[in-house]
């Protein structure tokens, strides 16, 4: 009974004109974010970060909620029509979805993309409708220890997950709490790292971080790389799936909707994950696994359906827990602790109307979605023509724009862009950004947590093994972390024993 009050106390914030409108902006940005190449919701919600501060937090939040999962619906656009992927959960959907438009059926492809988003992604809101709740009263029972321990455990599974090596991604990491300690230390006052800069005071501000390692990054590395497309310009019609499409169709979206929201919640997978398992699932349950790469239509339905579901799965850790899944959630975690409210299990009890909020605005949001992005395919072909050479600069110049907005404060510009040329460099060289964004983010949490636990111990380190769950935490991280180190040197020192013998 509890829940459906809940949910009903939801549906009345969303329904409010102001959290209305927000919700529509959200989803039909986080669309254009989608089709657009290049430009991902985690770039587009660093953007608008600074626009947060005059929102109130719900109706802000629903805002960037809206983005995030309105642009797995928009990416399938872009891979569909182009070739490609728009987010980089639709890697999947150009395989079939592009020889379906090739084919003259663009039509059934770009409509059961949508039709299957819309299940996954509202399947993923009623999983997060049950679950939220409970697990958010267990968490009422962590303290400083388990909070701490919960904090490296997060950190250690998103650094395994993330693609490419996992001891740069620790780096990053570890680079990562180190911006978050820049500033004035959270129990004496005394000033750390500041090197006698005004700015740095008060701490690396999160919206300047993630605006330079996402926004500029993302700018920089987008204006070296030539991208030729090819732009589906026949009439789109047909947007209905047939019968056969349905019958063929029906299986994938069921199988992708469970799988999508499982993985979602991982951290470090997300919807990349999802839509890759999701994928190789249809395609190994096929009678006819020839057909995929050539226009089969179960090789659209489950990737998109899986990513959907995966964006929306990703909601249960950040507002049960404080944990964000992927880079994206990353984003809304800073925007909430940006607009003063504290996520985790006490996001529940404390701000109800955003907890609520943005749950429930996930259901009026998919609707929203379905009803767009069908009709509007025409509008997004056009907007697929902006060329990039004007693009990218005024999207840096709306970045410069929103930093300077916040304190009126040109140092955080070129911070900005420091950090900018830092992401760059970080790319160029393997060391991903996720693992640094979250760290930095979750290094208030981490401490407080590590030095609290401390001094209730009185410098003793057993206490973070005196409690069962702050021990099973722990023990994770230090299989993550063996796991992650101990295999990569047994390769090299196995490749080096096999050189050395052929040597001899």
């Amino acid at each position: 009974m509890e829940l459906w009050n809940n949910i009903l106390f939801g549906f009345k914030i969303i329904t409010a004109p102001t959290n209305f409108l927000f919700c529509f902006i959200g989803v039909l940005m986080g669309t254009l974010v989608g089709v657009l190449p290049g430009l991902g919701p985690a770039a587009a919600m660093a953007l608008l970060l600074p626009l947060a501060y005059h929102f109130p937090p719900v109706s802000a939040m629903i805002m960037l909620a809206g983005i995030y999962y309105g642009a797995m619906y928009g990416g399938s656009t872009t891979s569909i029509l182009v070739n490609i992927p728009g987010e980089a959960g639709s890697i999947m959907t150009c395989l079939d979805g592009h020889q379906m438009a090739k084919q003259g059926r663009a039509g059934p492809a770009l409509g059961i993309s949508a039709i299957g988003s819309f299940i996954g992604g509202t399947f993923a809101v009623l999983v997060l409708n049950f679950v939220a709740q409970p697990l958010s009263k267990f968490a009422l029972e962590f303290g400083p220890t388990e909070y701490f321990s919960l904090m490296c455990a997060g950190m250690a599974i998103l650094c395994f997950l993330t693609e490419g090596s996992f001891i740069k991604s620790l780096i990053s990491a570890c680079f990562g709490l180190f911006l978050g300690t820049i500033g004035m230390d959270i129990f004496t006052g005394a000033p750390r790292f500041a090197f006698g800069i005004n700015a740095l005071y008060d701490g690396l501000g999160l919206v300047v971080v993630v605006m330079g390692i996402f926004g500029v990054t993302e700018i920089l590395l987008n204006m070296e790389t030539t991208i030729r497309r090819y732009i589906y310009t026949k009439k789109i019609d047909h947007l209905l799936p047939n019968k056969e499409d349905w019958k063929a169709s029906a299986k994938p979206i069921a199988r992708a909707s469970v799988l999508g929201t499982l993985l979602g919640i991982l951290p470090g997978g997300g919807v990349i994950l999802a839509s890759f398992t999701s994928y190789a699932l249809e395609k190994k349950l096929s009678k006819h696994p020839e057909s995929f790469g050539k226009g089969a239509i179960q090789g659209v339905a489950g990737p998109e359906t899986a990513n959907n579901a995966a964006s929306g799965a990703g909601f249960i850790p950040l507002l049960t827990l404080g944990i964000p899944p992927n880079p994206t959630t990353a984003m809304l975690l800073a925007a909430l602790l940006i607009l003063g409210v504290q996520p985790g299990p006490l996001l529940y009890t404390r701000h109800p109307d955003v907890f609520w909020g943005i749950i429930v605005s996930m259901y009026i949001g998919n609707i929203m979605l379905i009803i767009l992005n069908l009709p509007l395919i025409g509008v997004w072909v056009q907007f697929l023509k902006i060329p990039y050479s004007l693009l990218f600069p005024l999207i840096l110049l709306f970045c410069i724009i929103g930093v300077y907005s916040l304190n009126n404060n040109i140092t955080e510009i070129y911070l900005m862009i420091f950090f900018g040329a830092i992401g760059y460099l970080c790319k160029k060289t393997g060391f991903a950004l996720a693992p640094l964004a979250l760290a930095m983010i979750l290094e208030p949490v981490f401490e407080i947590g590590f030095r609290q636990s401390l001094m209730m111990s009185r410098g003793k380190f057993g206490i973070f093994f005196t409690s069962p769950i702050s021990a099973v935490l722990l023990s994770l991280s230090v299989v993550i972390l063996l796991a992650g180190t101990v295999r990569p040197l047994m390769k090299s020192f196995t490749a080096a024993l096999k050189g050395d013998g052929g040597m001899r």
